[in-house]
């Protein structure tokens, strides 16, 4: 099914509705679709269903008001299009009377409940609506679907963002958006994947792609790939958030408060990483004053919860407290260096990566001096680890310079501009080369 176009109804619309509708689907997206997936025992209708029931509403709403509970009343008009649906095939008439039955025969059966009306239905039943949450975002990120479906998906269906929105935020066609979502529901409905939490062993492996993928929804705000804007606040802010739903879903599992923290750590810097003309300012070089400090409390809290579970910080645990060493320094010179780097070779040993790697090269050239940690650039260069990244250049032309090698540098620095996916970074890099 195609997502469906938001057409402004003749009649008394207001911008108010709209508003509305586009602020309960946000929150109440999630619970919705997993309610009536629940219900239906399918994903992908259930997704369709909730989708038909928002068109509904942006027509509805705006005419004749918003309801008194307008989640109840989405949830509702969906239950009602899968009776629709139900009844079209017979082969459904057993799980079209259970839902008749739970939506009582006796109302109205054409539309949705009017505004202010009696007729809706709780949201589900609230001893389930974490469960039911948690088995949605588990399934965005089955295996069986790919990891650039898995982002549509997560942010279509858990976010509640439109193919629209999300085509904006990684600067794609919309129809690419839209055929990544039909695809990965389709390979769900292929798999027969069943609507429920998973047995643990199988939870703890979609979990490390659920966090994946929120990490990279995340990553992809906080330093764009592509476009003239460093930071896109609104797909970070989203990562965030979902996070934040997976910790609370999941409170056992200490690698979800570690993601919680790492993305509440990093994002308290963004008031200190553009100027006021949104070009880049380096973190040596940022006013720490502008730093988030709400954010950081709530990062060092979400890091505490870590510790206190007593099983060792995990991938995310550890880059989150890499992130709290920069974050709670009063100047880059006053970090402290020396725990930075045992951090990062904790997680080189648990996490290995030609990025952690890098990060580690810079971490050794802060402590103990640039002519220290050339090699380790070297030998990374040497193994052909990031060849398409502009990251190597850039870490080797800084370490060239504070060495006082400036042609090498400007050499090193040009390849790294060369390589940098971000204009607004191009334009900084050209700068600090050009000042050599």
């Amino acid at each position: 099914m195609t997502e469906p176009r938001r057409v402004r109804p003749a009649g008394r619309t207001t911008s108010a509705g709209r508003a509305a509708v586009e602020a309960v689907w946000r929150i109440e997206s999630a619970r919705i679709v997993a309610t009536l997936a629940r219900y239906t025992g399918d994903f992908a209708l259930a997704e369709d269903l909730a989708q038909e029931a928002l068109a509904e509403a942006l027509v509805t709403w705006p005419r004749d008001g918003v309801p008194a509970q307008p989640a109840a009343w989405l949830l509702t008009c969906g239950k009602r299009r899968a009776i629709d649906t139900f009844r079209r095939n017979a082969t459904q008439r057993d799980r079209y009377a259970a839902l008749a039955h739970d939506l009582g025969e006796g109302q109205p059966a054409a539309g949705a409940p009017a505004a202010g009306s009696h007729d809706v239905q709780a949201l589900g039943d609230p001893d389930r609506v974490d469960d039911d949450v948690l088995a949605l975002m588990l399934i965005s990120c089955h295996p069986v679907v790919s990891r650039e479906a898995s982002i549509a998906l997560t942010l279509r269906v858990v976010g509640g963002l439109t193919s629209d929105e999300i085509a904006r935020a990684f600067l794609v066609p919309a129809a690419t958006v839209q055929a990544r979502i039909t695809r990965a529901k389709k390979a769900i409905t292929a798999a027969q994947v069943a609507f429920e939490v998973p047995e643990p062993h199988e939870c703890r492996e979609r979990l490390d792609r659920l966090m994946s993928v929120i990490y990279l929804i995340f990553t992809e705000g906080s330093s764009a790939t592509a476009g003239d804007d460093l930071i896109r606040y609104d797909l970070a802010r989203e990562g965030v958030r979902l996070a934040r739903v997976v910790a609370r879903l999941m409170p056992d599992e200490p690698e979800t408060h570690g993601l919680v923290a790492l993305l509440e750590l990093t994002a308290a810097r963004f008031p200190a990483r553009v100027d006021a003309d949104g070009e880049p300012v380096l973190l040596e070089d940022q006013d720490r004053r502008r730093w988030d400090a709400a954010a950081v409390r709530r990062g060092r809290a979400a890091l505490a919860t870590v510790s206190r579970a007593g099983r060792g910080l995990g991938p995310y645990g550890l880059q989150a407290a890499i992130a709290e060493c920069h974050d709670v320094a009063p100047s880059a010179e006053a970090t402290d260096w020396d725990r930075i780097v045992l951090l990062y070779d904790a997680l080189q040993q648990i996490a290995p990566s030609p990025v952690v790697a890098v990060n580690r090269a810079v971490a050794v050239s802060m402590l103990r001096g640039p002519l220290e940690a050339l090699p380790l650039v070297d030998q990374l260069i040497a193994a052909g680890a990031l060849p398409h990244s502009h990251l190597l250049p850039l870490v080797r032309g800084e370490m060239l310079r504070r060495l006082g090698r400036s042609e090498e540098a400007r050499r090193e620095l040009t390849v790294a501009i060369e390589r940098s996916p971000s204009a607004r970074e191009r334009r900084l890099l050209e700068t600090r080369r050009d000042a050599l």
